[in-house]
Order: structure tokens, then sequence, then C-alpha cells
């Protein structure tokens, strides 16, 4: 799944979603693009959970289409 991140604007902010989403999964495979505030992970966890543990985290995380 793609999300978007508006708020991540630098590494701090790519390694807090990174530790997030992997403390809801701990084998997720996570892809940071700072520049294109963009998350890939690939993970049997929900998007709703992922999405949730960014949330929780402090970022507002949006599934992208497609």
């Amino acid at each position: 799944m793609q999300l978007s991140v508006d708020e991540m604007t630098c590494q701090h902010c790519a390694r807090a979603i990174t530790e997030a989403v992997r403390e809801a999964d701990p084998v997720a495979s996570v892809t940071v693009d700072v520049g294109a505030r963009c998350v890939t992970v690939i993970s049997d966890v929900s998007s709703g959970e992922i999405v949730r543990a960014i949330s929780d985290a402090g970022y507002t995380a949006v599934v992208r289409a497609g």
C-alpha cells in the first residue's frame, strides 16, 4: 500500500513513521520517500491499522488510490 503523509518533511519524520509501522507489524517492509511525502508499506496488517499506527505517532496518513 502507498500512503501520503503531508507532514513528513525530514529524516526524523521518516524514522518515526517507519518505527510506528514496525510497531504495528515488526516484519513489514517500509520504504519512505521524504521528497514525495510517500510511504510504501508491504504488510499483512490492514491499511487501517497502519494508518492508525502512523496517526498515533503524530502524523496524518492517507491511503493513495491505485
